[in-house]
């Protein structure tokens, strides 16, 4: 396809995000959705869009300002993707807040009710003085605006309010003094929403930036008489770390560095309430100080909407969805040994329909087993209270061999990473940082024993938290081949310059690319010789131009292309003559969709895989990324049933068409299908 052909049929990554956002919001927008559930999708998908212009926006605003004067296409490209995103984000704000408005509308029919500081009654105005004077006053330092030399300086993300303070006339008619302050909403310390007193058969919240709203009289005591006006808003700040890598600082103090020099980020944009009178704006836009903001957008009264996912439920469980407790499959129960039981077949689990203490039950009884000489493991983001570091220093202090590679650059856990990393170090764990220009994104486990190498691959990060919300797949092999594959990985990322070679895994940047277009290249030719071909692939993001290139190239040669797409996707399904043979499905529902699974035909002899790589650049060409195949049959045919309960998902499962018009797919006549809730239940 050419170039110029091959441009009309690629969907900027960027614009594609902003997609994959909006089906979140319409997920919050579902009637079949309980209410509080939707509030969360709410806080989730003002979350994401926050993450976003302070790493993406902010980096395309980098590349526009650093663009060379002779590049006119690459800056009107830039320009054209700004102008698109600002208009999407402009046109889905309006959808945000009529769905916000609804969803606390039908709250209140549920007798929960979200007061502003105008509707209290006496008793509440009481609590709220009381609260004050007990917890809040001192932690409200308001700062005259007129001492604030460069008001960007302020923390991003964090909600300021800005006050107008108008002194009452006096008798003698003067014209009364006016000044302005900022004030911080201290959510940090207090929480974002305040639980009032019952009134009228509601059980009843505020907002904290209401609360201090009513307390500004106190906070301004000792000041004359006087009116006040208080409006919101917050900056989006860059959040690319300024990373000086000709210093003299080692690497750990090098990104403690770069996670401060964060604080003093530009901002990149800016949200206010749309109420704010344009005299206030005018002072804060004054004050900013930067050259360019990507973005100033009138808001509602409230910012900070990812407080969302912690409004208080008041205990109406019915208005969440129905809990669903992790199972444990057998032989994680079992008194047998698990480490032998690996050896004699591979295991897997399945998060978080399984329970990720299986995983921790390998890792305690290798750093117990006096048969186990030596652990290694890759550690992309750490939990803070991690079972899996406690795990590792149990098997220090046991006379283990350990040995952690830590990834200091996974954005915004670079604080918790660098707190496990010293703890690990002080216990005698071998750790590395990484290898320089590569982020090592691999899920991987070595486990050196004298009855039998171990390795554990998985999708998803070894880290408890997200094995609640993230689904992903953890495989436990002691097949000869892959081990010492697995092994010959921590082996590359000690030695990054050399050039091991691979025949089961598949690991970038070394040949990761390469063999997946191999595999694709297996299908054209299995199509064009008129056999079955087909391709079943399950990711999070497929923005590789040649990834797109080729499974387009695979569809005219007959390919069926079945795919399974969280997030990103460039690629435009269903176009004829171009990508008629290939269908996308995009799922939004109470587990993050996370595992990365490839299943090929192969002519009629399917080849499985699982992995931690997205089809970007950056995991193909810049990480060090790991997919191994999978044999055992009971573990290919889960990962075939989960992919084909995603492609049949009539509840969830939007079909994604390129263009941002993506729509619940429907089967007439027959049952709803939701692929999370029937995965679930075969699971039980």
């Amino acid at each position: 396809m050419k170039d110029k052909d091959f441009k009309n049929y690629y969907v900027d990554r960027d614009i594609s995000w902003m997609y994959f956002n909006h089906r979140i919001l319409k997920e919050a927008q579902k009637d079949n959705v309980p209410l509080l559930e939707r509030l969360s999708f709410l806080g989730i998908y003002s979350n994401n869009l926050d993450e976003f212009f302070r790493v993406r926006m902010a980096s395309l605003n980098r590349l526009l300002e650093s663009a060379d004067k002779s590049a006119k296409k690459e800056k009107e490209h830039l320009k054209s993707t700004i102008k698109t995103i600002n208009k999407l984000n402009n046109i889905y704000s309006k959808e945000y807040t009529e769905t916000t408005d609804d969803v606390f509308t039908q709250l209140e029919e549920h007798n929960i009710r979200l007061l502003n500081e105008e509707k209290l009654n006496d008793e509440q105005k009481q609590y709220i003085k009381d609260f004050y004077y007990d917890k809040l006053n001192g932690s409200t330092n308001p700062i005259w605006l007129e001492n604030i030399s460069e008001i960007g300086k302020l923390q991003g993300n964090r909600i300021y309010l800005i006050v107008k303070r108008t002194e009452k006339e006096d008798t003698f008619g003067k014209k009364p003094k006016t000044d302005y302050a900022i004030v911080k909403v201290p959510d940090s310390e207090f929480g974002r929403f305040i639980v009032l007193p019952p009134s009228d058969g509601y059980q009843n919240t505020i907002y904290l930036d209401d609360v201090i709203r009513f307390c500004l009289p106190l906070i301004f005591i000792g000041f004359k008489p006087s009116s006040f006006e208080a409006y919101s808003f917050k900056f989006t700040k860059d959040a690319e770390m300024e990373m000086d890598n000709d210093s003299d600082y080692g690497m750990l103090q090098l990104i403690a560095k770069g996670v401060n020099s964060r604080k003093r980020g530009e901002p990149v944009r800016i949200i206010y309430d749309k109420l704010m009178p344009k005299d206030m704006q005018k002072k804060i836009m004054a004050r900013l100080n930067v050259e360019h903001l990507d973005a100033a957008l009138p808001s509602g009264r409230y910012q900070n909407h990812k407080d969302l996912m912690k409004f208080p439920d008041f205990g109406h469980s019915e208005l969440k969805f129905p809990k669903w407790k992790h199972v444990m499959k057998e032989e994680f129960l079992s008194k047998e040994s698990i480490l032998k039981q690996i050896r004699e077949k591979d295991r897997f689990i399945h998060v978080p329909y399984h329970s990720f203490d299986a995983y921790i039950r390998v890792l305690r009884e290798a750093a117990l087993n006096p048969d186990v000489k030596e652990i290694k493991t890759t550690l992309y983001r750490l939990a803070n209270d991690s079972k899996v570091v406690k795990a590792l220093v149990c098997a220090a202090r046991n006379g283990k061999k350990v040995t952690a590679v830590v990834e200091l650059l996974a954005r915004f856990d670079e604080k918790s990473n660098i707190k496990w990393s010293k703890r690990m170090q002080e216990e005698g764990i071998n750790v590395i940082y990484g290898v320089e220009g590569l982020k090592v994104h691999s899920k991987l486990l070595y486990i050196g024993s004298k009855k039998g190498n171990i390795a554990c691959i998985g999708t998803g990060n070894f880290h408890e938290g997200n094995a609640k919300v993230y689904t992903d797949y953890l495989m436990m092999t002691a097949r000869k081949e892959l081990v010492s594959e697995v092994d010959r990985v921590f082996d590359f990322i000690n030695r990054p310059f050399s050039q091991p070679r691979f025949r089961e895994l598949l690991v970038s940047p070394n040949s990761m690319k390469t063999k997946l277009l191999q595999l694709i290249n297996t299908e054209i030719k299995n199509a064009k010789a008129g056999k079955e071909a087909w391709l079943k692939i399950k990711i999070n993001h497929i923005t590789e131009r040649d990834m797109v290139e080729k499974l387009y190239e695979a569809s005219q040669a007959g390919v069926r292309i079945d795919l399974l797409i969280r997030g990103n996707c460039s690629l435009v399904p269903g176009v004829p003559g171009i990508s008629n043979n290939i269908r996308a499905v995009g799922i939004i529902d109470r587990y993050l969709e996370h595992s990365r699974i490839i299943i090929a035909c192969n002519g009629g002899l399917p080849k499985y895989y699982i992995g931690s790589a997205d089809w970007m650049p950056r995991n193909l060409l810049n990480r060090i990324e790991v997919y191994t195949p999978v044999y055992d049959l009971d573990m290919q045919r889960d990962l075939l049933r989960t992919v084909e309960y995603g492609l049949e998902d009539t509840c969830n499962g939007r079909l994604i068409d390129g263009k941002g018009n993506d729509m619940i797919q429907t089967i007439v006549d027959e049952k709803p299908f939701r692929s999370q809730e029937e995965l679930y239940n075969a699971y039980l």
